[in-house]
């Protein structure tokens, strides 16, 4: 049995025929896109997603990208030095993974007497969690590294909501 290469870019069946929602090709609906195994190569990814200042974003895995109905996932990089603006992410529950270098994730506690802004120091291996709606942000301290994380989101496309600063978030 012989394999036929793959190309980047090109998915993961690239011997099949085109049918993307945009091909005139057979099949072409967003029903085709979720009889296959999708492959998005690491020099594929999407850089046109939402994005928050002092870091970058790049989609592997989204509605548009392959079809995905309920997850977003894919890369942030913040450079060195640098950290993001204050957002949140929506309705989106939000899992990351750190790769590389030490990122903080900072957020305001208002569990005690006073707001207390939390900072939490990661390494490579480690996971957070960051629940619906909560205002946070990156921070990548290291003068000279950056920091690289692998992002998965509960809706289909990265929500991101911009703030002008942090605040605790209130129980309803």
């Amino acid at each position: 049995m012989s394999e036929q290469p793959t190309t980047a870019g090109e998915g993961f069946h690239p011997h099949l025929p085109d049918t993307s929602p945009e091909s005139d090709g057979p099949g072409g609906s967003r029903a085709s896109l979720r009889t296959r195994l999708h492959h998005i190569r690491a020099d594929a990814l999407d850089g046109d997603t939402a994005q928050t200042g002092g870091m970058r974003r790049f989609a592997a895995v989204s509605g548009r990208t392959v079809g995905s109905e309920r997850l977003w996932m894919g890369q942030t990089h913040v450079a060195p030095a640098t950290a993001s603006s204050d957002h949140h992410h929506g309705e989106s529950e939000t899992a990351i993974y750190v790769v590389s270098g030490r990122p903080e994730f900072v957020f305001v506690d208002d569990s005690g007497p006073e707001p207390e802004e939390i900072r939490l120091v990661t390494g490579p291996g480690d996971y957070i969690f960051v629940p619906p709606f909560v205002p946070h942000r990156e921070e990548n301290p290291d003068p000279a590294q950056e920091a690289v994380v692998v992002i998965a989101r509960s809706t289909q496309e990265a929500i991101v909501v911009n703030l002008p600063g942090l605040y605790a978030l209130r129980p309803e």
